[in-house]
């Protein structure tokens, strides 16, 4: 059973990809996600109740986040009768939503469209009662416990907390980049790299890790073009010279996209010179962005660690200096960013959750795993 109780809006997260993800889940022909959960009960008139008081039980785990972190930290704490509930996001999924064919996820050998492959995360999560709230988190608070979070003006209680909420890449903004993420637009070499074997690729960035997405697909494609407004990269020396030395790496100095070119896919790039303003066309068969990430954690800042990236700071592998608050995923992870470490991150947060949760007494020790 889960008590809710009417809440206030606040600042609500902001989700880097959230409208491009929405266009592309509308685009996409799969079955439809599992549906939200009704309310167990109705929520209690705020005017005679405090944000985080309820006289009904709370929820033992809420997971904020619905990416392959969050949901597989749902179904294992379904499978341990925790009865979580999810606060997924207005536009759930995270970023493999943004994604098109996914072939390095174990399981499936001829590959999974991006969003196929969280529909059935999710509803493998539903098998075990999990239920979801299709709302953005708006602020939380983790001063006492129960601790409270509100999504959607509604507030929720929970005995442990595991944040899984992602980190977005950051795009340059343009219309045509958005049109065609996922048909030659991409923000991961590591993901989609290999699809570009034998074609010509650009790299928009001049840090590390532009540098190291640059030398990455020169296994696969035959020319990689890195694009940078500046007269030189910012990058570390070995990561710099790695790259010029690559007899496949060329550069655009002092250049920057202007637009994306293509109708279904992308055939070019219309680059703008940053200092004299003029603009000229290259035909392209790809478009890797690497200039940067952000870290989805702006609502927990006032609770949790951070480092300065702003990225949450683990203690333990995967609690917070807050006892009952676990973080799985990129939310944490800068360094690997995939949706297997993802998922095994969510794993370890359900089952250092149960435990928790266990040694302090707000459940019964079970006798064998369910995991």
């Amino acid at each position: 059973m889960v008590n809710e109780f009417k809440g206030f809006s606040g600042i609500q997260m902001i989700d880097e990809g959230a409208a491009e993800a929405a266009s592309v889940v509308k685009q996409t022909a799969f079955p439809a996600i599992a549906p939200v959960a009704e309310p167990l009960l109705q929520p209690t008139d705020p005017s005679t109740v405090e944000p985080g008081d309820g006289g009904g039980a709370v929820n033992k785990v809420v997971i904020v986040g619905s990416g392959p972190a969050g949901l597989t930290a749902a179904i294992y704490a379904a499978r341990a009768n925790l009865e979580p509930l999810v606060i997924a996001g207005a536009v759930p999924g995270g970023q493999l939503m943004l994604t098109s064919d996914v072939e390095n996820y174990p399981g499936f050998p001829d590959g999974i469209q991006g969003p196929e492959l969280m529909d059935l995360f999710r509803q493998q999560a539903a098998r075990f009662g999990t239920r979801f709230v299709d709302k953005d988190i708006e602020r939380v608070d983790f001063s006492q416990r129960p601790f409270r979070l509100w999504a959607g003006g509604v507030g929720y209680g929970a005995e442990a907390v595991i944040i899984a909420t992602g980190a977005s890449a950051i795009w340059l903004g343009l219309d045509s980049e958005t049109r065609l993420r996922g048909r030659g637009v991409s923000a991961c070499a590591t993901c989609d790299g290999f699809f570009f074997r034998d074609k010509h690729v650009a790299v928009v960035g001049g840090g590390d890790s532009a540098l190291e997405e640059a030398t990455f697909l020169t296994k696969f494609a035959s020319r990689v073009t890195m694009i940078h407004r500046r007269d030189e990269f910012r990058g570390s020396k070995i990561m710099r010279d790695r790259a010029l030395k690559d007899p496949k790496v060329d550069v655009r100095w002092n250049s920057e996209v202007a637009e994306v070119l293509g109708d279904d896919v992308v055939s070019g790039l219309a680059l703008r010179d940053t200092q004299t303003g003029e603009i000229h066309e290259e035909p392209m068969d790809g478009l890797f962005i690497a200039i940067g990430h952000t870290p989805n954690t702006d609502v927990f800042r006032d609770w949790l660690e951070v480092d300065p990236k702003g990225y949450l700071v683990v203690h333990d592998q995967t609690g917070t200096k807050v006892e009952g608050v676990f973080v799985a995923g990129d939310v944490h992870d800068h360094r690997y960013r995939q949706a297997i470490t993802a998922a095994g991150d969510g794993c370890r947060a359900a089952i250092d959750a149960e435990r928790w949760l266990e040694s302090v007494g707000l459940t019964e020790a079970a006798t064998s795993t369910a995991w």
